[in-house]
């Protein structure tokens, strides 16, 4: 099984956990079919790739955990090792579900043996787990996870975009995103419930928007 997820430091929007379960002689034809880590592909590619992974994999699933959520373990402070803790301990219940022998995944935290220690905490039998920074560029298998999470992520953006209108991206780093969260603050007063709330860029989009009074 390979584990990777998408949207991790977006402002909007949900964050995203792939799983692909593959039977070991299947691995190859990963490589074959071009699959990569999901960064580096186009939105056609990535769509064309998910078709072809879903047709060469025994099970492909994703988990979304919603902003409020994140909010929550953020706001529990480093105690709870915040983010890292509720991605993995995500990751083991997916991988509980699937019940896999080997798993692959992209450590979220500084630390892998930890992150994969978190995830082995969920499971109920003893699984191999490749846990390592930058999985998703040197698995296949993990790779092959991120193009899942990212798929479903970005059509999770769309929905959203299309309901409240367009936002760029979802990450503080686009200043489409930014735009469009002070408009929405300066007319409601409060940050829309799609958005993560515990992101230190809504103090600063705050303070922006009593400056305009």
């Amino acid at each position: 099984m390979g584990l990777d997820e998408a949207g991790r430091g977006s402002i909007i929007g949900p964050l995203l956990i792939g799983g692909v379960v593959i039977e070991k002689s299947k691995l190859d034809q990963l490589s074959k079919i071009g699959v990569k880590d999901s960064k580096l592909l186009t939105p056609n590619n990535r769509n064309r790739l998910l078709k072809l992974i879903k047709n060469i994999s025994k099970k492909v699933v994703t988990q979304k955990i919603c902003p409020s959520e994140i909010d929550e373990y953020v706001s529990k402070g480093k105690k709870y090792r915040r983010l890292n803790y509720l991605e993995a301990i995500t990751m083991g219940q997916i991988a509980l579900n699937q019940d896999p022998d080997i798993i692959y995944v992209d450590a979220a935290d500084i630390n892998p043996k930890r992150f994969a220690d978190d995830i082995r905490s969920i499971l109920t039998k003893d699984v191999t787990i490749f846990s390592a920074h930058k999985a998703d560029q040197k698995y296949p298998i993990v790779s092959a996870a991120s193009i899942v999470a990212k798929c479903e992520r970005d059509a999770e953006i769309a929905k959203i975009s299309e309901e409240n209108g367009y936002f760029g991206s979802g990450y503080p780093s686009d200043p489409r995103t930014i735009k469009f969260l002070e408009g929405w603050f300066s007319n409601q007063g409060e940050a829309p419930s799609f958005s993560r709330k515990s992101w230190k860029t809504w103090e600063k989009i705050k303070s922006t928007s009593l400056e305009d009074y």
